[in-house]
This record gives structure tokens, sequence and C-alpha cells, in this order.
């Protein structure tokens, strides 16, 4: 499996985490699907909590510690299960949900959000349970959401009612919605700009749609043989998306595409014969992936390179015989530079609560390391969402993580908030209209969007 060769990236390694530095106590709600069940920002993670009311606990990086029921501030207000959530990625404290009662709320996490006391001791204090903004439009439960990587407040989101909506949640204002699909949806990711995003459904299918149009631009008609859930990720600018899924004998594998042609894969990479579904983290800066499986305690890791034979072995990964249930990435922002980690990923296991895993490049120099440290994707948005709408495209802007340039750089510009307000989008089935609420007062217009 995969080919060795030399590369910067070679030795990464990590080391068991210390039991000090993880997170613990908690009984997370991990029973529906293949979703990664922790989604993390800069400065903090968050995990679905088993029961009722929908509540997320939302912790800090640099607060480890012991979660306590019924003690330990939990974020809470939806009237079903939490299946999804994730961060903005131009603001550190927004969280988005999506429950099972089919809405999706935004959430702000205050600045002096503490859950755990710097001794690692449950600290009490009071619950979020007021949301920013409600979005309601998806007629059953929302399964996936993501945010646009360079547009402002532009949120995608699929549900069981087997659509993919567009939300600007500045505006609380539904932009769009694709209904090709026969399915349920598995994944959804956009690409580098984000003027397309990719969605892998149950009926083997991974579809690329135009985002502004929701048309199918392409499409894999059978991306993997097997019964499994298949995931799907762009490789940066080069033109090429990795699918990860099993084969008709069930093993898991590998496929790299090359969106000019899909008929067949580039390559395709066998990894083994285990029943969990691979889901695979790619970090865009450096071109090297993940590989993390359900119910695996080892996490192997290579790097792709925009040639045959397309990966190329590093190291060892990471090894244990803790199985991961679910698995995020820290964005690059948020990493220990000097120490030359290159990404940590925060596994979430059924014993050992969360545990952070950093992968680091050794070097015997204390100073900035800017081989490794290629510029990545600053906390500014690129557009707002109406110049993105309109047709702007742009890829993400770029940030120094050399802590001398952090000053001149653009980044930690607070990024523009959201008000806290009733917005709420409703669908009217009789009419085929959509409402929007604003404050109580109710209009009502076929062009409204």
């Amino acid at each position: 499996m995969f080919k060795i060769r030399t590369s910067k990236y070679r030795h990464v390694f990590c080391d068991a985490p210390k039991t000090e530095s993880t997170h613990t106590g908690f009984r997370l709600s991990t029973v529906t699907g293949d979703q990664q069940y922790i989604k993390a920002s800069t400065k903090y993670f968050a995990v679905a909590l088993f029961g009722g009311g929908g509540a997320v606990y939302v912790g800090r990086h640099d607060r480890p510690g012991r979660f306590v029921p019924g003690h330990t501030p939990t974020l809470h207000g939806h009237a079903g299960a939490i299946l999804d959530f994730e961060w903005n990625p131009f603001d550190d404290t927004m969280l988005a949900t999506a429950s099972e009662d089919t809405t999706i709320k935004l959430w702000s996490i205050p600045e002096d959000w503490e859950p755990i006391a710097a001794n690692g001791q449950s600290k009490k204090g009071t619950d979020i349970e007021e949301s920013l903004v409600d979005l309601v439009g998806h007629a059953k439960k929302v399964n996936l959401m993501r945010f646009h990587p360079t547009a402002a407040n532009v949120l995608a989101s699929s549900s069981s009612d087997y659509t993919v909506k567009l939300w600007d949640i500045e505006t609380s204002q539904e932009l769009s919605t694709f209904e090709e699909m026969q399915d349920l949806c598995q994944d959804i990711v956009w690409d580098y700009k984000g003027d397309s995003y990719a969605t892998s459904c149950k009926d083997k299918s991974v579809r690329f749609i135009d985002a502004r149009s929701s048309k199918v631009g392409k499409m894999i008609k059978m991306a993997h043989d097997g019964v499994k859930g298949v995931k799907v990720c762009y490789l940066g600018q080069s033109g090429k998306v990795l699918t990860t899924g099993h084969s008709r004998a069930t093993g898991r594998e590998v496929k790299i595409w090359d969106l000019k042609s899909l008929d067949k894969p580039l390559h395709v990479e066998k990894i083994d014969t285990a029943a969990g579904a691979l889901m695979p983290m790619y970090d865009a800066d450096t071109d090297v992936i993940y590989l993390c499986g359900k119910g695996d305690g080892n996490i192997r890791t290579c790097e792709f390179e925009d040639k045959a034979p397309y990966f190329h072995k590093l190291n060892d990964g990471f090894r244990s015989t803790v199985p991961l249930k679910g698995v995020c990435m820290v964005p690059k922002r948020g990493l220990d530079i000097m120490q030359c980690e290159t990404v940590r990923l925060l596994k979430v296991t059924n014993e050992q609560g969360v545990q952070p895993l950093s992968f680091t490049v050794p070097r015997k120099s204390d100073a900035f390391q800017p081989d490794i440290y290629p510029n990545t994707a600053s906390n500014v948005p690129a557009h707002t969402a109406q110049e993105w709408w309109g047709g702007s495209s742009k890829g993400p802007k770029t940030m120094s993580l050399n802590p001398r340039d952090k000053s001149t750089n653009g980044a930690g510009k607070a990024p523009k908030k959201i008000p806290k307000c009733s917005h709420t989008l409703i669908r009217c089935e009789e009419a085929g209209n959509t409402n929007q609420v604003l404050g109580g007062e109710i209009g009502c217009s076929r062009n409204q969007l």
C-alpha cells in the first residue's frame, strides 16, 4: 500500500495523548450514520450529547477535564436530537446545529465561555439556550451541513427530504434548493473556491453541482460498489477528487478521480477488509491525507502528488488499540506552530472521551519553520454572500503562520457579527411561496428570494 519517497513530512509522528490532555465524562450521541460526531474551531470543539433536548457540549481546547452531567454548562434548544454541527470558518465563536426537528440553528459562544476550570474540574455556569437565527425550510430531519470556504455566512445543508439547500444566514434567506437526489445524502463538500459542491448519495453516485444554478454539472454514477457510505474530498486546486468507500467484496478502498474525465478513476488504492467507513482528513496546505476509519485504532498518513502513483506513504501515522468513533481537524490557526505541530486531530472514543492527536514534524531548531508551514486560509472571507451569489469567484484569503507576521497579514480581524433575532424561514406548502418572518411580521412573496 502506497509508495515511499523523500518528503519534508516523511517523518511526521504522533505520540499517544496524555490522560491530563483529554476531555472526558460525557455520553455522546453517536448512533446515527457515518458522521464525524465532532467539529472544531481554533478555540472550541463541539460534540452532541446523548439524550433528549438536542444538547451540545462546547469545550475549549486549552481546558481539558471532566464533564459532569447536570453541572457543566451546555448548549441546547432543539426539540430533537442534533445530527450535525459546523463552526463558521470566519467566526470561531459561531456554531450551526442541524437537528431531527428539521431546523438549523445558529449560536454564538460567549467570549468568557469556560465550562471547565483551569484545574480540569467542571465549572458551574449558565447554559446557552437562545439561538441567533433559526432556519426552517427542510421537510424532514437535517443530516449534514457545510459552511462556504470563501464567502461569508453561506451555509449548505442536506436533509432526509433528499434536498440540498443553500442559506444566507446573515439575512436568514434560502438562496437555492437542489432536488435531483433520489436517496439519502451521505456527504457534502465544497470545492476550493466554493463555486460548486459535491454530494455522495446512498444510490452510490457522486454529483458535482453548480452552487448558484443548482444544476448537476458532472456525475460519477458508481463511485464504489459496496453498500457502505462514500466520503468525498476535493484535493485543493489540482482538479482531482478523492473518494473513499467499499468494493463489492467489502474491502475498503480509496479512489482518485480527474474532474475532466469521470468515466473511470485515475487510481484505486486498496486499504484493507475492515467494515468501518473511512473518513479522509485532507490538509490542503501540505497535501497530506490522514485516513481515519470508524472502529480503527490506527490513523494512516500519506502524501498526495498530482501524478502517478498519486499516494506516498509517510512514516507509520498514529498507532493505538483504542477504536475511533469520530474525528475532526483543528484549523491551522489553532496549532502550536513553534512546536512544529502540522496537524491536530480530535479523536472521539467510546470510553476515553475526546483525545487530541498532535502530528509533529521533528526539527531541532526552535525557530519558525517556513518550509513546513505554507500560507494557510485566514479568518477573513474573500467576499460577501451577495458578491458570491452575484458571480464572484475567489480562492480563500491566506495568511502567514509566522507569529511575527500575525499583526500585518490581516488575520484576527473581527468578523461581522449576526445580530440576535427571531429570523425564521418558513416554507408555504400550499402556495409554493417562501415566507420570511421578521420580528413577528409575516411577508409572503413568490419572488422574494
